[in-house]
């Protein structure tokens, strides 16, 4: 055998890391669109399960340190982000940075909850029509948790469905039917932006039209937590272009 030397070279690139459902089929498609070429992004799984209840999400809370543990150990993340949107509502911001830290070295940690409050607060958002995927035990949970920051969610509608893997078959145009139904076009509707949750809904293709069509930012959940994550890192390349109705939109952002 003949052995060789080799040189090596330190890791210069932001680095993020996703904590993604074991049932999650979309985001990390999602993400592959969103994030730039600049940087690098690991993924680890955590059980979840079949249905989506109140329990079945407080039950990740255990299994968040191990999930987080199974990234590369030798990698100081700059952010790791924990893929669900009721699932952080249930167990707490703090607490899932808590176990996310727990299982992994990183300078800062996001979900969707702390990443939408961010996006609300850079644009000057404080009344979401939301659109959910999930049962009412469920995403009740994320309203409160949302009134709690200052975001109300006075037209709120949902396809009612517990189990995960038909959300991920619920299709870009029934999102964007109910969407529609739910937030008029402005100026006339009641509300200044809409949200379309959950990791696992498919929303990315229909949200460039919807805001054409309402004239109000649209907004989901794999949309802000890559942004979040991106603007913890202080990376570039993600400023929600497709979803900014206005340059000063598109400002507040970057």
């Amino acid at each position: 055998m003949q052995v060789f030397s080799f040189d090596t070279e330190p890791r210069s690139r932001p680095t993020l890391g996703l904590v993604a459902l074991q049932v999650d089929e979309r985001i990390e498609a999602d993400f592959r669109q969103l994030l730039p070429a600049s940087v690098d992004l690991m993924v680890t799984r955590i059980p979840s399960g079949r249905d989506v209840t109140p329990q079945t999400l407080a039950q990740m809370e255990a299994d968040l340190p191990q999930a987080a543990a199974l990234l590369p150990g030798t990698v100081d993340f700059d952010v790791i982000g924990y893929g669900c949107t009721s699932g952080a509502a249930q167990i707490g911001p703090d607490r899932v940075a808590s176990g996310l830290r727990n299982g992994a070295r990183c300078t800062h940690v996001s979900e969707p909850v702390s990443a939408l409050v961010a996006a609300c607060r850079a644009l000057g958002l404080h009344r979401l029509a939301l659109l959910s995927p999930y049962v009412d035990t469920v995403s009740e949970r994320l309203r409160a948790v949302l009134s709690h920051h200052g975001i109300e969610t006075p037209v709120f509608g949902s396809f009612n469905e517990a189990e995960e893997a038909r959300v991920a078959r619920i299709t870009p145009g029934s999102v964007a039917r109910a969407a529609r139904a739910l937030a008029p076009a402005a100026p006339v509707s009641p509300v200044d932006a809409l949200f379309l949750s959950c990791t696992n809904l498919n929303t990315l293709p229909v949200v460039p039209t919807l805001e054409r069509e309402i004239g109000l930012p649209v907004l989901s959940s794999n949309l802000v937590l890559a942004w979040h994550m991106l603007r913890l890192s202080g990376a570039s390349g993600l400023t929600l272009d497709c979803v900014l109705t206005s340059p000063s939109r598109k400002a507040a952002l970057t």
